[in-house]
């Protein structure tokens, strides 16, 4: 597997040079992070960002993400002209030789914690998720924010789109996931591009808004609708592993051959439904990280993988779950792991 590391342009305080001095690391998981959903991503603009990673001795090897316009995952007028734009950044991916685009099909809200900087027992913090503590918040209210989530809906138009998506069932957003899975993937496949579906994450429904990419079951049947094995999946451990009634094992075995990307984090769970993100080592999670990783290269997955959201350790700063230190752990450990296994 190729070890990446997730960058979020120049922006970021985590620098390419800072990336490129982590043993091993080959790829760089970025995106054009100021084009508005539903815009077509112009080739420029994405060869400039490819050829500056290029320039610091990495490939652009996996785009995260194109969002997903609310209209298509809405199923709402406008989804065909959107969707023809999401063709047109494909074709502009390719061109490019980007071959991978992780996405996903959550509403509204990208992944969910309830603390940004939790304390652990070394001292230092991480992100958490506790159901009790989500199901007193009220989510137009401006009390939680979390990276990654779009902040480009003014309150007006965020509570529109909420009670919208209290008349769609998980059996309607699953509907319009294959509507626009049935259009964008024989572009994907003419093109060559692997498309990666991420995860909800959590896996269950939170503010009362479905979730459909949930487990083994929802695997099987997005397979059945759409079989071409550019139809694949981002395989996230720590989004996957966050419910203790997934198994980790059973998913690699339903996604065989279309685990296209590996997001590689642990999570230690704390009750049913809640969770904190810890270090990826195998001791400090509910995660057998080891396992997981062995079954992967058993099961002949060779993709990029990075290590995902770490710990805020040595008095590090910055974004939430995207520091430097230990996802730079992270992803020598993970190298550890692979160099074992080559053996």
């Amino acid at each position: 597997m190729e070890m990446s590391f997730r960058w979020y342009g120049n922006d970021d305080p985590v620098t390419l040079e800072n990336i490129r001095q982590i043993p091993e690391m080959k790829g760089i998981v970025s995106a054009i992070y100021d084009i508005p959903a539903g815009e077509v991503w112009p080739y420029e603009r994405i060869v400039e960002l490819r050829d500056q990673i290029a320039a610091h001795g990495m490939r652009l090897n996996v785009i995260e993400s194109v969002p997903v316009h609310e209209d298509i995952k809405m199923g709402r007028g406008r989804r065909d002209e959107l969707i023809e734009n999401y063709k047109e950044t494909i074709r502009n991916l390719s061109k490019a030789g980007i071959k991978t685009v992780c996405y996903n099909f959550m509403p509204v809200f990208d992944w969910t914690r309830i603390e940004l900087d939790a304390p652990l027992a070394d001292g230092s913090n991480s992100l958490k998720y506790d159901e009790a503590k989500v199901k007193g918040i009220d989510p137009l209210s401006g009390e939680l924010t979390l990276p990654g989530w779009d902040l480009s809906y003014q309150t007006h138009d965020l509570k529109e789109i909420i009670d919208a998506y209290q008349e769609i069932s998980e059996d309607q957003l699953f509907c319009n996931l294959i509507y626009f899975l049935e259009r964008i993937i024989p572009v994907a496949e003419e093109e060559d591009v692997l498309m990666a579906i991420h995860p909800d994450d959590p896996p269950w429904s939170i503010f009362g808004l479905p979730r459909i990419i949930t487990g083994a079951a929802a695997l099987r049947k997005l397979f059945d609708a759409v079989p071409s094995v550019h139809n694949g999946i981002t395989f996230c451990t720590g989004s996957y592993g966050s419910s203790p009634a997934n198994d980790l094992f059973e998913i690699i075995d339903t996604a065989a051959g279309r685990i296209h990307f590996v997001h590689a984090r642990n999570v230690k769970w704390t009750g049913e439904l809640s969770f904190q993100e810890v270090s990826h080592s195998v001791h400090d999670g509910s995660l057998d990280m080891v396992g997981i990783i062995d079954k992967l290269v058993a099961s002949g997955v060779d993709v990029p993988i990075r290590p995902d959201h770490g710990r805020m350790i040595w008095g590090e700063t910055g974004r939430p779950g995207y520091g430097l230190y230990d996802r730079a752990l992270g992803a020598t450990y993970l190298n550890g792991i692979l160099d074992t296994l080559k053996r």
